[in-house]
């Protein structure tokens, strides 16, 4: 997607929200954006790279330098597939310099209206600061749907923004300023918070002294503490229900487990499910849960290049996935993720 994304003249209003939203909604796929400050520019590829690495495909490099906009050329130009935005922009002059830069999205501490009118005008996604109902009015007066929330945890952290959420109702948040590996899923878990950004993986002490191991074994801490991944259960094929039957009573004995038959499946506890049938899978399936399914996914394509099984792929009254299967066995097991 290009950096800057003009307004043609036959373009509606709608047609040019959903270009604008779909910076947005890869972040949101994210999860966590990298907030950044960077010293000098020969420091942003190796950075990159790290990010990159270690699961965060994205960053918001502050223009609080100025090797802001060297960096963010630097990024674009080495790592096309990172989505790389420009932090702490104050006017329209630095808007421009970010986006001739190849910044695809605005992040602003604070909400000057001339500076969001600016960025709809030259069709730049923005997300400005806001940290009170006034605030969200006047984005809303503004045809936003997407804020800042800043600094969050000095703000009133996450009560404030369920708070304000409740008489907002289409209004979705991307909070910055406290949030760390600690806070980060409290955060995340509200359906109304799109991503939260932070710089607790990109401490700028690492980023001067060039520890990009570091910087990557932080992402990579990040993005676990995020996706949360752990084992929810064992399945186990067999040809029919007779034998299901048999093989998670065994299982139930041994381990003291309650037996649970379903239509297709008998679970010994949770920790077993035996398949009245042979199902995907050589020997079974092995089942992941995740904190955020979604980004679960999209961390496995984008980042470790794993394809899944669409046809496997469950959802929810509403659409929403809830498990989906890898297209690879893993030791004769099918694998497949379950959203927690």
């Amino acid at each position: 997607m290009s950096a800057l994304l003009p307004q043609m003249p036959n373009q509606s209003g709608a047609e040019m929200r959903y270009r604008m939203n779909a910076i947005l909604e890869k972040l949101s796929k994210i999860g966590i954006v990298p907030v950044v400050k960077i010293d000098r520019v020969e420091d942003a590829v190796p950075l990159a790279k790290a990010l990159c690495a270690g699961g965060l495909p994205c960053a918001e490099v502050t223009f609080r330098t100025d090797a802001a906009a060297g960096s963010i050329k630097a990024m674009t130009e080495n790592f096309p597939q990172m989505c790389v935005g420009a932090g702490t922009v104050l006017n329209a002059a630095q808007v421009d310099a970010a986006v001739q830069a190849g910044a695809q999205f605005i992040v602003s501490p604070g909400l000057n209206p001339k500076t969001v009118k600016y960025c709809i005008e030259k069709g730049v996604p923005i997300t400005p600061g806001t940290s009170s109902p006034s605030d969200i009015e006047q984005a809303i007066e503004l045809g936003l749907d997407v804020v800042k929330f800043f600094p969050a945890e000095q703000s009133g952290g996450l009560a404030k923004i369920k708070a304000m959420a409740a008489p907002y109702v289409n209004m979705k948040f991307m909070p910055t300023g406290g949030i760390n590996a600690k806070n980060l899923t409290s955060y995340l878990d509200f359906n109304k918070i799109i991503a939260c950004g932070g710089s607790w993986m990109v401490p700028g002490d690492l980023i001067n002294a060039g520890e990009w191991d570091k910087i990557e074994q932080l992402t990579r801490e990040a993005v676990q503490t995020m996706l949360g991944f752990e084992l929810a259960h064992i399945g186990i094929n067999t040809e029919n229900e007779e034998e299901a039957l048999k093989v998670a009573n065994r299982f139930a004995f041994l381990l003291g487990m309650p037996v649970k038959n379903g239509n297709s499946s008998v679970f010994a506890g949770g920790a077993v499910e035996v398949e009245k049938f042979m199902y995907l899978g050589t020997h079974g399936h092995i089942a992941i849960r995740t904190n955020y399914i979604d980004r679960a996914v999209n961390y496995m394509e984008s980042i470790l290049g794993v394809e899944f099984n669409e046809e496997s792929a469950k959802r929810d009254d509403k659409g929403k996935l809830k498990a989906i299967y890898l297209k690879e066995e893993i030791g004769g097991f099918a694998v497949h993720l379950v959203q927690k």
